[in-house]
């Protein structure tokens, strides 16, 4: 997945080396056994980097997820080769919260705080 210009400083020089390698040791196979959490697959994800994804025929394209959401954290324990899908949905919640966070944040900047109850909307 493209990093966001706003967090390229958070990854390493190497990242893309460090990706590499990763998809590499997977044999360019997603390595989602299940934690993705969409139930489309027992055992394993079955795509491969730039075929064909199994069940909507579009190319998959393989990322390294950060099992803990933190890109400055490229332990390899914490780093595994996902298709765009499984990382999506892998990434959900934590997408859910920085967006909540993002939005409070805006909010509160813009003297909206006052108008809204922001523990609500998190």
């Amino acid at each position: 997945m493209p990093i966001r210009p706003e967090n390229k400083h958070r990854y390493p020089d190497d990242w893309d080396d460090i990706s590499r390698k990763v998809k590499e040791s997977a044999g360019w196979r997603c390595e989602c056994v299940g934690e993705c959490g969409r139930g489309t697959h027992e055992g394993r994800c079955p795509n491969l980097h730039r075929q064909p994804a199994y069940g909507t025929g579009s190319e998959v394209i393989l990322t390294t997820a950060h099992l803990d959401h933190t890109p400055e954290n490229c332990d390899r324990s914490n780093l595994r080769a996902f298709c765009q899908g499984c990382h999506l949905h892998y990434d959900k919640d934590h997408h859910a919260r920085t967006r909540a966070a993002t939005r409070t944040a805006a909010l509160a900047a813009a003297g909206q705080d006052m108008l809204f109850d922001l523990g609500e909307m998190t």
